[in-house]
């Protein structure tokens, strides 16, 4: 079904009719990533529960994997603001904390749009180069990020002056997937959740500290 038509006490401009096509569209998306996979999802279904019509997804991406890399960026961009919000001007070990903390609420708090993201983060080793390339492009930005709160650290004196920023930041990150993948499992688990990011600071305590 076609979104209802504006009347003229309600008439959007053009940019506030695409903010909130966009919305319907991602939230549409999400809900359908959740409840069936990315395999089920199709271009028509996301037009239509959006309240479009069948062809308006189509239009608007041209193919699975653009509506996918959408999805992607935009939750990707909640959650930059998020971090940036959380981190501030904290460096070292209070920034990787800051950001473990933040990570945790983040899937918390912002749980279906949080599991979309990550279905689709582990689904970027299939056959998408596009939601690939943007799914390596996240996580290449998040590696350093991590390396340059650690020599921040260093420089200010709170990180011990020999560590491995490279290898450190590395195992922040592939820790944190690895906590995602047993969210993606075990949804309910969010003591256990909270834990393993309580874990996550405790290492890279050790690994930081002088």
């Amino acid at each position: 079904m076609d979104a209802a038509p504006d009347t003229p006490s309600t008439r959007r401009t053009q940019a506030e009719r695409s903010a909130l096509s966009d919305t319907r569209m991602l939230d549409a998306a999400v809900a359908l990533i959740v409840q069936r996979g990315t395999a089920g999802v199709t271009l028509k279904d996301v037009g239509e529960l959006a309240g479009y019509s069948r062809a308006m997804a189509g239009w608007r991406f041209g193919t699975k994997a653009n509506l996918f890399a959408f999805v992607v960026r935009a939750v990707g961009e909640d959650w930059l603001r998020a971090l940036g919000d959380a981190v501030g001007d904290k460096q070292g070990l209070a920034s990787i904390h800051a950001a473990t903390d933040a990570h945790s609420r983040f899937i918390r708090d912002g749980a279906d749009r949080t599991r979309a993201f990550y279905l689709l983060w582990f689904d970027s080793t299939g056959p998408h180069p596009e939601l690939r390339q943007v799914i390596s492009n996240i996580h290449e930005r998040r590696q350093r990020d991590v390396e340059a709160w650690i020599r921040a650290g260093i420089e200010a004196g709170t990180v011990r002056q020999d560590a491995d920023v490279t290898s450190i930041a590395a195992h922040f990150c592939a820790t944190i997937i690895g906590i995602v993948y047993h969210w993606l499992i075990n949804p309910q688990a969010l003591r256990q959740l909270r834990d393993l990011h309580e874990g996550l600071k405790q290492q890279m305590t050790r690994a930081l500290v002088p």
